[in-house]
């Protein structure tokens, strides 16, 4: 198929990339709330995945995540601080865990491995791992650093 004929998007240019799971939030011991959960990738801003939590009755709630520390967390501890993720179970209906804190709110989650997994694999084959800053004008970073964005540089 091309990207373009009607109604086909090429992968290389789409904006941005979805996922919607059906995830719980783990409230204790054997109590959880069904919480669906909205990934998005944009290959502009390559590192991050968007992650919008949205339960019934409730704020939508969003969260910037490292890509890697995502993919990394399916299969062994990865992140620190505010945003940590873990796998949970093994096997056929694997699961890992995120946890998510900040100042007034702590919120663990478990999510499907599968098509996590699945999904995070299609953002590599759009922004290749080690290629995320490929694209950059670090003399254009650099100015708008130094002198703000949009200033003339000296």
């Amino acid at each position: 198929m091309s990207g373009n004929q009607r109604g086909v998007q090429d992968r290389r240019t789409a904006p941005h990339r979805r996922l919607t799971l059906d995830i719980e939030r783990v409230l204790g011991v054997s109590a959880r709330q069904a919480i669906r959960a909205e990934f998005r990738y944009d290959p502009a801003l390559p590192l991050t995945v968007s992650v919008e939590f949205l339960s019934e009755g409730g704020p939508r709630v969003l969260w910037r995540i490292g890509r890697d520390l995502l993919k990394q967390g399916l299969y062994t501890m990865s992140g620190l601080g505010d945003v940590r993720m873990w796998p949970s179970s093994l096997g056929e209906g694997a699961t890992a865990r995120l946890q998510l804190t900040s100042r007034d709110m702590a919120a663990l989650f478990e999510l499907p491995v599968p098509p996590l997994a699945a999904w995070l694999e299609h953002t590599y084959s759009l922004v290749p791992a080690g290629q995320e800053l490929a694209g950059v004008d670090w003399g254009v970073t650099t100015a708008d650093l130094l002198h703000g964005p949009g200033e003339p540089s000296e």
